[in-house]
Order: C-alpha cells, then structure tokens, then sequence
C-alpha cells in the first residue's frame, strides 16, 4: 500500500537532510526535486525576466513526471518539495515581483491546476520551519554557487509565501517541525523526538531498519 511523505520548506530549512535521514532510518525510497536538470537555470539567473516562465514552466513538468512516479511506487516514500511549493511559492514569488507577466502567470496556473486534479496529494506533509538567520547560515555553509547571492529580501518574500501556504494547506495531514535548534543526526534525544512525531501521524507504517 501506497504512503506519502513530503518534506516542504524554504532554502536551507533541511528538507534534504530529513529525506536522507527518514529514507536511512525506515528503509524508504526518497524522491529528489530535480534542479541540477533544469537547462534554462542558468539563462534565468542572468536575465530572470526572461527566462522565469520558462524556467517555472520546466520545473512544474518535472515535478508532475515526479509526482506520478511516487503515485506509482509502492510502500511507503518520502519526496523532497512538492509541486504545491513550485507554484504557491516560487512562481508566485516571481509574479509579485513582476518576473512574470499576468498572461503567462494566467496560462502556468491553469496548468498546474490541471495537474492537482492529476496527482494524489501527500498522505503527511512535513513543514520545516526555521528563522532567516539560520537559513542564511545553511545557505552559507552548504556553498552551493547559485545560492549564495541569494538578496535577503527574496528570502523573506519566500518565507511569508510558505507561511501563508501552510497556514491554508487542507490536502494532507500536517507535521510542522522547528529546526533552528534541532540537531537529530547528533543528537540521541532530538532523533527520538522527530521518530516519535513522524510515527504518531503515520502509525503502523513506518519500522526503523
């Protein structure tokens, strides 16, 4: 029998962390968002007005494709970022600050709410919630190239739209878990709290290796 987790957050929340870590401890097949695939990635970062429709475009087909294959996969799966996120959140953020214009935003909607008609949502929905500081230190420390101009005010603006989302998200069961001081690799008791809370919502489903 089919279960679903998914593990929303911002950039440097630990989405992929706790992929790795519940994928180790359960034995369950994780799902990656598929970013390093995206061929208008770098025309978007020099020039996001162009190319931001474009590039949302390609990442709400991957996503789609994605979520099909974890509708497919038996067993109980974790995936890393929802389609919800790359809609609610990252092209939403591109139209407010005007990276995408009224028509084509009009046109990536329709089809993203084709898809959700398409797909089945998650059965528990992971929120990881965490101050800017700390994401703007994970984003440091993790060195990745493309991240590391990321302005402050892109980071807040996409804070407030995850925020807001959750606030309204009825799909799935959710879990919203803090991680600005939570350090469950290392530390025995906080591993337990998080098994704990994660089995709660999912009884019966979930046996560590």
């Amino acid at each position: 029998m089919r279960k679903s987790i998914a593990i929303a957050g911002n950039i440097g929340s630990g989405k992929s962390t706790l992929v790795e870590f519940l994928a180790a401890t359960y034995g369950i097949h994780p799902f990656y968002e598929p970013n390093d695939q995206n061929p208008y990635l770098p025309s978007f970062y020099e020039d996001m007005k162009r190319w931001a429709f474009h590039s949302q475009i390609y990442f709400l087909a991957s996503k789609f494709r994605l979520h099909q294959e974890v509708d497919r996969t038996q067993g109980v799966v974790v995936l890393d970022r929802t389609i919800f996120e790359d809609a609610e959140i990252f092209a939403t953020a591109l139209r407010q600050m005007r990276r995408i214009d009224k028509r084509d935003f009009e046109t990536y909607w329709q089809f993203y709410e084709a898809i959700l008609e398409a797909i089945r949502p998650p059965d528990l929905m992971i929120y990881l919630k965490c101050s800017m500081r700390t994401l703007r230190k994970r984003i440091r420390l993790r060195g990745r190239e493309m991240e590391q101009d990321i302005p402050l005010a892109y980071l807040k603006r996409l804070d407030a739209l995850y925020e807001s989302w959750i606030a309204n998200y009825t799909m799935s069961d959710v879990l919203v878990i803090e991680t600005d001081n939570l350090d469950y690799i290392n530390d025995f008791v906080h591993r337990l709290d998080v098994m704990e809370r994660i089995e709660a919502m999912l009884p019966s489903h979930l046996k560590t290796l």
